[in-house]
């Protein structure tokens, strides 16, 4: 009792302070539809871009780069990627090794390529939740790696990715310890330093692996000290501390917990190290995504934040890929690490600006900046009826068939409710708006050359999907599906074209305007994707403006034209009025007239009926101007 009643009075005490100080908290983060998960460098998202449509030059010139310039950090972090495309196209790799089949890269990208490939079989879960036949099939095609990853160390003996892709194999074949070690030997002998190598080895020595807690910490610990300044090997206890905290099952034995003073230790050297680079910068974006977790962990949600404003746009699929789904994790601890932080802020104080993090920004590119519209299936005074109470400001204008195109108006102090809606504005809108309604709302994204869409209906996300010409394209059953969605909801009888349009990334924005028209939803205005508010061009655009949460319930009561094109009622907001009089006025004649009840309630109930009265008379007022209008 008294621990509820505790958390009650703080809330009491805080809510007030998240109200005020919450929009300001962290309002220079950006936003969240600009947020990608692992958004590749520029060159490799080339690459991959060219892989998917079956030209394997860029990935090949691009290899050839890091290996002449033994660039090997970049070369572990890139033969991934490529080779995690080949598992989705790989005609691309085969016409590589076709051409050059002792190309040292091309072996290398399928070496790597033929241990994901076992890895996709048997999948990331447990091994109590693997099956037989997923355990042999696993084991048969690591067996057959064996001979790849040989080749592509013999063809460029000083390269220590090869030994990178060794460590990885070695864990999921259950290697014995020797082995390991020999193949660390090799690794280390080649780059002593190298980051991909020791990630491979920490997983290999962690207590669901082959090691344990201690024997992890110690291999961690070990590397950051003898790393070099600036290095990511001083970030390696800090991924132990997530392993140990975030991903490990049930209680460590009694010899093999680890003392807290490591875990503090280890956040302050990756606090040490995010200082280091400017804010944004690609190359430790996967460390602070780790240490914001821990500190939110921690409670130090100040700390956070200046964390996940140094991530910028780039966040990792781990580690909240070990919470759930991965972007909208990290969204959702983002957000909420806002409101922790607004919540300790004096009610009467503002908030503190940002810390400048890091030396003057380097060879850095700006985020590109997302634009998103709605196609909704409603006319624009039927939306703006359903919109009142979403919270930001919008803008409205009439599209074709009955339908409304609708975006974000310019908002310069946004309110708290509009911090607080978690995902991408004009999405969480109109998720508001369409509760409650027959009528779907179709949010469209563009984001460079990233294209997509999600569907909502009464007040749910039914469909999703990204058009990334640098991604894998999803598989025939998730397009189906999605397809099916969108049949369903619109109206359709054959889905097969829509799947078509969904199951390839080429040409993104020629799949994005056909699938509209193959749904029968109007064209996209001109100018969307090229920049902001393109609705201000269209003559009959109207803004309505941002409501406070007791302003919208007063306007969608009180049918206040304000900001709203000025049309008739629909027969639904008489009906409810009319019922609503028709029930006051005994209920105010009873309260005056029974001694029981008290002048006060007597009083609320007679205000009530006067208000309802007064919003009919009012409408059928304006309803008579605008017939005569």
């Amino acid at each position: 009792m008294t621990v509820t009643m505790t958390a009650t009075l703080r809330t009491l005490i805080t809510l007030p302070r998240m109200l005020r100080h919450g929009a300001a908290v962290g309002a220079h983060l950006p936003p969240d539809a600009a947020v990608v998960l692992d958004p590749p460098a520029p060159e490799l998202r080339a690459a991959l871009t060219a892989a998917y449509a079956g030209d394997h030059g860029p990935a090949r010139d691009l290899l050839a780069q890091t290996r002449v310039g033994a660039e090997w950090e970049r070369r572990g972090g890139c033969v991934p990627r490529l080779a995690e495309s080949a598992l989705h196209s790989p005609g691309w790799l085969d016409a590589w090794l076709a051409e050059s089949p002792h190309d040292p890269d091309a072996v290398l990208v399928k070496a790597e390529h033929c241990v994901q490939q076992a890895w996709e079989i048997r999948t990331s879960a447990r091994a109590s939740s693997v099956s037989r036949d997923q355990f042999q099939a696993f084991f048969a095609l690591l067996d057959d790696a064996v001979p790849v990853i040989g080749a592509a160390a013999e063809l460029n003996p000083t390269d220590p990715v090869p030994w990178q892709v060794a460590l990885t194999h070695a864990r999921g074949s259950q290697a014995p310890r020797e082995v390991f070690d020999a193949y660390w030997a090799e690794a280390t002998t080649r780059a002593p330093h190298h980051y991909g190598c020791h990630l491979s080895a920490l997983q290999y020595l962690c207590d669901k692996w082959y090691g344990s807690h201690t024997e992890m910490f110690d291999f961690a610990e070990r590397a950051a000290e003898h790393a070099l300044p600036g290095s990511k090997l001083n970030a390696l206890p800090l991924l132990a501390a997530v392993e140990y905290d975030v991903v490990a099952d049930g209680t460590p034995a009694e010899g093999d917990r680890i003392d807290r003073s490591r875990i503090h230790a280890a956040l302050k050297r990756a606090l040490e190290l995010s200082d280091a680079y400017p804010q944004g910068d690609p190359e430790v974006a996967g460390v602070r995504n780790h240490l914001a977790l821990m500190l939110v962990l921690a409670d130090r949600h100040e700390e956070a934040l200046e964390q996940f404003r140094a991530v910028g746009v780039h966040a990792a699929e781990y580690p909240w890929a070990y919470l759930g789904d991965a972007r909208e994790e990290f969204l959702e601890f983002r957000a909420g690490v806002r409101m922790h932080v607004a919540a300790r802020v004096p009610f009467f104080s503002r908030p503190r600006p940002p810390v400048p993090q890091g030396p003057p920004e380097r060879h850095r590119s700006s985020p590109v900046t997302p634009h998103c519209l709605a196609l909704v299936a409603a006319p624009p005074h039927t939306v703006a009826d359903a919109a009142l109470m979403c919270g930001v400001p919008l803008r409205i204008a009439p599209a074709p068939g009955r339908s409304s195109y609708v975006e974000l108006a310019a908002d310069p102090e946004p309110g708290v409710r509009a911090t607080l809606l978690g995902e991408d504005r004009l999405t969480a809108a109109a998720d508001n708006f369409t509760t409650g309604e027959p009528w779907p709302a179709l949010v469209l994204r563009r984001t460079g050359d990233r294209y997509g869409f999600t569907l909502l209906h009464k007040g749910r996300k039914v469909a999703d999907h990204d058009w990334d010409p640098a991604a894998p394209v999803p598989d025939h059953g998730a397009a189906a599906a999605t397809a099916g969605t969108l049949a369903t909801v619109y109206g359709l009888t054959d889905t097969r074209p829509v799947t078509s349009l969904l199951r390839g990334s080429d040409d993104p924005a020629r799949r994005q305007s056909a699938l509209l028209t193959a749904l029968g939803l109007p064209p996209l205005p001109a100018g969307f994707g090229t920049r902001d508010e393109v609705l201000t061009t269209l003559a009959d655009a109207r803004v309505l403006a941002r409501r406070g949460f007791f302003g919208g319930m007063v306007d969608t009561l009180s049918g206040d034209p304000a900001g709203r094109p000025t049309l008739p009622r629909r027969p639904r907001w008489w009906v409810l009025r009319v019922a609503a009089l028709l029930l006051f006025v005994p209920v105010m004649a009873y309260a005056w007239w029974s001694p029981d009840i008290g002048w006060f309630r007597a009083s609320l109930s007679t205000i009530a009926t006067c208000y309802i009265a007064g919003q009919l008379t009012g409408a059928w007022r304006r309803r008579g101007r605008v017939k005569k209008g």
